[in-house]
C-alpha cells in the first residue's frame, strides 16, 4: 500500500514498515508515501488516505475517481460536467488541485510572506540609514572635500569616491550573505531550514541567489548616490555659515520657556536676600522679585520679614529647552532623522502585533473560532442521549454540542464546501463572529470568509447548496472566524438541518472544557470510560504550525533593532558634530559642561520620542490591516488582529528613549569637556 504523506507522518511510517488493518488479522506493507489532491488527514476531522489493492478493501463505501486534465484552468468546467453526467446525488466530495496546493503550502506560504515583507522593510530601513550616515559623514568632512576640490578633483570624482566606497561595502555584505545562505541556510533549525533546503533544489535557485543580492546592492547604491551628490556641490573654499542660520534662532515659545516658572512655594528663612542662581536655576528670592527697590524704613515691620517667609522658584532647565529647540529647529533635517528612525520602529510594532496575534490563538482560542477543545466521534447508530450523558458527566466538560458535518455542492456544482450543523436552538454553538449576528431562527446560518469569497456573496444574502440529492437554502446572517477548511464552511444549528432531513442524527460532538482543564487528560479519561469505537481528539489549532514564526519574528525584531541602533548612532554623531559650533556660545552664556551634555542628550531623546510616537501611531493601524488582509486571503477572515498591550508598547518606547539618551551621554560629555583650542579648531 501507499500512504498519504500527512497520514504517514502521523503513523511514523516509512517505506518497508508493516501495518495491520483494524478489525482483521491482515497486514499490509508500506511501499511508498505520496501526496494527494484530496483533503489531507486531520485527527478527528478527516480520515487518512491509503492506496491499496481492491482485495485489501473489505467493504468499500464509495469510489474515488481521479481526473487528469489537459488544461488545469478548466477545472471548474470539468467538475460541473462530471456532476451533470453522474448526478448530484452520486457526488460525495470534490477536491481540486488548487485546494491541494493551498493546503500543501499551508503555513510555509505565510512564513515566506512574513520574511518577504519584513525583508523588504529592513532593506528599505538599511538604505535610509546608509543615506543618513553618508549625509552625516559629508557634513563632517566638508573641509576634506574642499581640499580635494582645491587640488583638482572634479565634482563627479568626489561623488564617485563616496559612491564606490559604499558600493564596495554593500557588495561585500551581499556576497557574504549569499555565501552564508548557500552554505548554511539548509542547516538552520526548524521549518525555515527545510524551506531553504527545498528552495536550493528548485530550478530558479541560482537566478534568485544572484538577483536578490544584486537588487539590494543597486538599491543601496541609489540611496548612496543621492547623498554623495551633495558632496559634489561642496565649494572648493569653505563658506562660513551665516551668523543666524535659517531656523537657528530661538522661537518665541522657546524664549518664553526659558523664563517659565514651574514651581513657586513659600519657605521659611532667617536670611534676608535673594538666592537666584541664574537662568534655569532654582533659588530663594523675595516676594517682590529680583530688581525691585528696597522698601523704605517706615517703622512698620514687613510681614514677610517678620514671618521669615521666602519663596522658592524652580524654572525650566535651559538644557531641556535648548535640546528641544536643537532637535526640531532645522525642519527638513530633523524630519528626515525622525523618518529614518521611525521606519525600523514601525516594523518592530508590526512584528510585535504579529506575535500578539499568534499568541492569542493559544491564550484566547474562543475569540478566533476555536471555542471547543475536543472533538468526539461515535459509531454510526450510537444513542445520542446516552453519548451526551456520558460526555457531560465528566466534571471538566462544560458543554457538549452535538453536530454533523457533510459535504455540499455549491451553486454551479463546481466545488464542495463543508456544511455543519452544530448545537441546537436551546443550546447554540458559541461561534466567534466578526460580522453580523448569530443564527437563531429557521434557515439561518453563519459562514466563513472563504465561503463568502467562493460564492461571491455577503452577509444578508441567501445561498443554495446541494447535499446529496437534497437542496438546502440558508440565509447568511453573520460571518464567523473559521480557521478550518480555508474558511469554506457554512454553519447552522442541527435543528435547521433536521428540518430538511428528519432522520439526521449527530455524528460528532464538540466539547467545551472548563477553565484550567487539560484536553489530553480529559480525552484519555473519556476514551477509557466510553464504549468501543468512541474517538476523542483534540481540536487542531492553526497556531501550532506557526511556532517557527515566533523565532522568525524574534530574529526580525533583532535585525530591525540593529538597523535602528545604527541610525541612532548616526543621529547622535551628527548632533554632537553640529554642537561643536555652538559650544563656545553655550559656554559664554554660563552653561556648565553638564548642562551642555544635557542639551545633546535632550535633543537625541526628543528625536527618539517623536519617532516612537510616530511609529506607534502608524504601526498599529498598518499591522491591523496587514494581519486582517492575510486572514481574509487565507479564508479565516478579518478580525483576528490584536495589538500589543499598552504596557508593552510603553515599555518598548521607554527603553528606546532611555537607551538613546544613554548612548548620547558619553560622546556629548566628551565633546562638552574639550579644550578651548580644540573647539576653535573645529569651528574653523
Amino acid at each position: 500500500m501507499v500512504l498519504e504523506s500527512r497520514l504517514a507522518r502521523a503513523l511514523l511510517a516509512q517505506p518497508g514498515d508493516t501495518l495491520a488493518l483494524p478489525g482483521t488479522p491482515r497486514t499490509l506493507t508500506v511501499l511508498g508515501i505520496a501526496d494527494s489532491p484530496e483533503r489531507r488527514y486531520r485527527p478527528g476531522e478527516q480520515p487518512g488516505l491509503v492506496w491499496a489493492p481492491p482485495a485489501a478493501v473489505p467493504d468499500p463505501g464509495g469510489q474515488v475517481i481521479g481526473l487528469r486534465l489537459t488544461d488545469p484552468g478548466e477545472t471548474d468546467y470539468a467538475v460541473q460536467r462530471a456532476v451533470t453526467v453522474l448526478g448530484a446525488g452520486a457526488i460525495g466530495q470534490v477536491s481540486t488541485w488548487e485546494q491541494a496546493r493551498a493546503e500543501a503550502q499551508g503555513d510555509n506560504r505565510l512564513l515566506g510572506q512574513v520574511l518577504g515583507l519584513f525583508g523588504l522593510g529592513a532593506l528599505l530601513a538599511a538604505g535610509l540609514a546608509v543615506h543618513g550616515a553618508i549625509g552625516t559623514r559629508i557634513r563632517g568632512h566638508l573641509r576634506d572635500i574642499s581640499v580635494l576640490k582645491a587640488i583638482g578633483f572634479t565634482p563627479g570624482q568626489v561623488v564617485r569616491v563616496f559612491l564606490l566606497l559604499h558600493l564596495a561595502y554593500a557588495l561585500l555584505g551581499a556576497v557574504a550573505a549569499a555565501a552564508l545562505t548557500q552554505a548554511f541556510g539548509s542547516r538552520f533549525p526548524g521549518r525555515l531550514g527545510d524551506a531553504v533546503g527545498v528552495w536550493q533544489g528548485l530550478p530558479g535557485h541560482t537566478v534568485a541567489l544572484v538577483a536578490v543580492p544584486a537588487c539590494a546592492v543597486l538599491f543601496i547604491g541609489a540611496t548612496t548616490g543621492l547623498a554623495a551628490w551633495r558632496a559634489g556641490r561642496v565649494p572648493p573654499v569653505p563658506v562660513p555659515r551665516p551668523a543666524a542660520a535659517r531656523g537657528g534662532g530661538l522661537s518665541g515659545a522657546a524664549r518664553g520657556a526659558l523664563g517659565l516658572r514651574v514651581l513657586r512655594v513659600p519657605v521659611r528663612s532667617r536670611v534676608r536676600g535673594r538666592g537666584a542662581r541664574g537662568a534655569g536655576g532654582s533659588g530663594v528670592r523675595g516676594a517682590d522679585g529680583p530688581g525691585a527697590p528696597a522698601p523704605a524704613k517706615t517703622g512698620v515691620p514687613d510681614p514677610g520679614e517678620a514671618a521669615g517667609v521666602r519663596e522658592l522658584e524652580v524654572r525650566v532647565p535651559p538644557a531641556l529647552v535648548l535640546g528641544w529647540h536643537k532637535a526640531f529647529a532645522r525642519r527638513p533635517r530633523s524630519l528626515a532623522a525622525v523618518a529614518r528612525l521611525t521606519l525600523p520602529l514601525l516594523l518592530i510594532v508590526v512584528a510585535m502585533s504579529a506575535w500578539t496575534t499568534i499568541d492569542r490563538f493559544h491564550t484566547r482560542p474562543e475569540q478566533v473560532g476555536l471555542p471547543t477543545a475536543l472533538t468526539v466521534r461515535a459509531d454510526a447508530g450510537a444513542d445520542d442521549r446516552g453519548t451526551r450523558a456520558l460526555l457531560e458527566r465528566d466534571p471538566r466538560v462544560a458543554a457538549a454540542y452535538p453536530g454533523v458535518e457533510v459535504a455540499a455542492l455549491v451553486p454551479g456544482q463546481t466545488a464542495t464546501i463543508a456544511l455543519r450543523g452544530l448545537g441546537t436552538r436551546e443550546e447554540p454553538y458559541p461561534y466567534a463572529l466578526a460580522e453580523g449576528r448569530r443564527a437563531h431562527g429557521p434557515d439561518e446560518a453563519v459562514a466563513g470568509q472563504g465561503l463568502l469569497d467562493l460564492l461571491d456573496v455577503q452577509v444578508g444574502d441567501w445561498v443554495r447548496m446541494t447535499v446529496g440529492d437534497r437542496p438546502q437554502i440558508l440565509h447568511i446572517v453573520g460571518r464567523s472566524i473559521e480557521p478550518e477548511n480555508a474558511g469554506r464552511v457554512v454553519s447552522t444549528s442541527l435543528d435547521t438541518l433536521r428540518e430538511n432531513d428528519p432522520g439526521l442524527t449527530p455524528t460528532l460532538y464538540q466539547l467545551r472544557l472548563r477553565p484550567g482543564a487539560d484536553p489530553e487528560e480529559v480525552a484519555a479519561r473519556l476514551a477509557a470510560s466510553g464504549p468501543e469505537g468512541l474517538e476523542v481528539h483534540a481540536v487542531a489549532n492553526p497556531a501550532d504550525g506557526l511556532s517557527p514564526l515566533r523565532g522568525v519574528v524574534l530574529g526580525l525584531i533583532a535585525v530591525l533593532a540593529l538597523v535602528g541602533l545604527i541610525e541612532l548612532l548616526t543621529t547622535i554623531g551628527g548632533t554632537v558634530r553640529e554642537g561643536e559650533r555652538d559650544l563656545l556660545a553655550l559656554k559664554a552664556i554660563g552653561l556648565s559642561p553638564r548642562q551642555i551634555t544635557g542639551v545633546t542628550v535632550t535633543a537625541t531623546g526628543c528625536t527618539t520620542l517623536a519617532a516612537v510616537l510616530l511609529a506607534a501611531a502608524l504601526g498599529l493601524p498598518l499591522a491591523h490591516w496587514l494581519i486582517d488582509a492575510q486572514g481574509a486571503s487565507s479564508g479565516i477572515g478579518a478580525g483576528i488582529a490584536r495589538a500589543p498591550s499598552p504596557g508593552l508598547l510603553a515599555a518598548v518606547g521607554a527603553a528606546a528613549v532611555l537607551g538613546a539618551a544613554a548612548l548620547a551621554a558619553v560622546p556629548s560629555a566628551r565633546a562638552a569637556r574639550r579644550r578651548l583650542a580644540d573647539t576653535l579648531s573645529a569651528v574653523a
